[in-house]
């Protein structure tokens, strides 16, 4: 009888979740208010931008992206390019593409998979103007002998997220309990030097220009 009454109990409150759920998705989406991207600084701790040729309507179309930026960074003689894609929504079919699913299409392929933690200022939960960690995607790529570092995470509502499926569970939570699905994708690429064969010198490259990025995007990407 227990058994019963507990697998009743079960069911009902799948019910009434998925109807919370219907309910929460039905509403008009929060649409929080925040700077356009394209007013990310272009001198960042000595690091100089510049911009790259626009996306041409048939990506703009596969992308599916509210706002986003694709700059050239340089800072001596590191050189390395930045894409940042914010979504306003993706309850429509718009939704974020893993780079691991996009550049293979492009003839690169990962070599090498894994995380890293860099500490940055403005980190989520850390206090006014400390420094902390934030884990982002650490990935080597390779096309025929040219080999690129990328770093690439997930951030919204100030949660930054390396794991995709962890983006996509906290997509489906936030349009419950917030009425909201806005996120981003920020992705940093140094290309990797025939003479730098353990690639350290573009790991560090990419790890100084995220630290001086990462403080300046909590304006274009709301909490």
């Amino acid at each position: 009888m227990r058994s019963v009454t507990l697998r009743i109990a079960v069911v009902i409150c799948c019910v009434l979740g998925t109807s919370a759920y219907l309910v929460a998705m039905a509403r008009p989406e929060v649409v929080p208010s925040r700077e356009p991207l394209a007013t990310v600084p272009m001198a960042l701790d000595g690091w100089t931008g510049r911009r790259q040729p626009d996306f041409t309507p048939q990506i703009l179309g596969i992308l599916g992206v509210d706002d986003y930026i694709t700059r050239a960074y340089v800072r001596d003689g590191v050189a390395l390019d930045l894409y940042v894609g914010y979504y306003g929504s993706q309850r429509q079919g718009d939704a974020i593409h893993s780079p691991l699913n996009c550049l293979p299409g492009a003839g690169w392929q990962p070599l090498e998979v894994g995380h890293a933690l860099i500490p940055v200022k403005g980190a989520p939960g850390s206090a006014p103007g400390s420094v902390a960690p934030v884990e982002v995607n650490r990935v080597i790529i390779g096309k025929g002998l040219d080999r690129q570092f990328v770093y690439y995470w997930y951030q919204s509502h100030g949660r930054v997220v390396a794991s995709e499926y962890s983006a996509k569970v906290y997509t489906v939570l936030d349009a419950a309990r917030y009425n909201r699905t806005d996120a981003a994708l920020v992705r940093v690429v140094v290309p990797i030097r025939e003479s730098d064969t353990t690639a350290s010198e573009a790991e560090q490259g990419a790890r100084t220009f995220v630290q001086a990025l990462f403080p300046t995007l909590a304006p274009h990407l709301p909490t």
